[in-house]
């Protein structure tokens, strides 16, 4: 079975410059891996660092120390070492990522923010792609048009959904994919989980429904807290 992302001795601690250079101690140690077609919930208490590990993988933000192997074109590269312009290469063609937000460009639509996250696809297929994943996710078709800023937050969240998918990374990092949604809509996120899995893609999230993370995770890694340092 193929490892697709794999991380040893990472560390990340926050800097915090305005409270006279304290240094606020995150993630020591953290020791992982995910293979193609797995599932690997990232579960601990508010606080611990699961987000801080996700954003790390993605590259959102610098590990102070450690690496993080992401397989990327059948090699693997390390996000923590990597230039900026190499992160940006490996969360083009491998990393997706969806966050608890969306944040997207001002009065535009929909269909437009999903289908830009499409790769390797020509404009139209993008489009109809877009707009398949969207009615799936029960955004109808005549709210496609219209940019989300006036969207329910459970409607922005499915937005945001599509778009993580659309691109057919091989590696999802997913940060509370359900938060949102109600019953129905959990049941369909669950399934294109399940699908993701079944093509082969590794997956990495934080599911605090535990109904969710037990319908799709394969194993936990543990978060753990630690003692704040000055």
């Amino acid at each position: 079975m193929s490892t697709m992302l794999q991380t040893a001795g990472l560390t990340k601690q926050f800097l915090l410059h305005l409270q006279g250079g304290v240094r606020i101690p995150v993630l020591d140690g953290a020791d992982f891996s995910v293979n193609a077609g797995e599932c690997v919930a990232l579960v601990g208490p508010s606080g611990a660092g699961k987000t801080t590990l996700l954003r790390s993988l993605y590259g959102n933000y610098r590990a102070n120390s450690g690496s993080i192997l992401v397989r990327h074109n059948g090699t693997m590269i390390d996000i923590v070492t990597a230039s900026p312009r190499d992160v940006v290469r490996v969360r083009e063609t491998t990393l997706g990522y969806v966050s608890q937000f969306l944040r997207v460009v001002p009065r535009v639509s929909a269909l437009d923010i999903v289908a830009q996250a499409a790769r390797g696809l020509p404009q139209d297929a993008a489009v109809e792609k877009a707009a398949a994943l969207l009615t799936r996710l029960h955004i109808p078709a005549r709210l496609h048009a219209l940019p989300p800023a006036t969207f329910s937050g459970g409607e922005q969240q499915r937005i945001n959904l599509a778009r993580g998918f659309i691109g057919d990374h091989p590696i999802l990092l997913l940060d509370e994919p359900t938060a949102s949604l109600d019953n129905a809509n959990r049941d369909i996120v669950i399934a294109m989980i399940l699908e993701a899995k079944a093509a082969g893609k590794a997956v990495v999230g934080i599911f605090h429904d535990t109904y969710v993370r037990d319908a799709v995770a394969d194993r936990r890694f543990e978060v753990l807290p630690l003692q704040d340092a000055a």
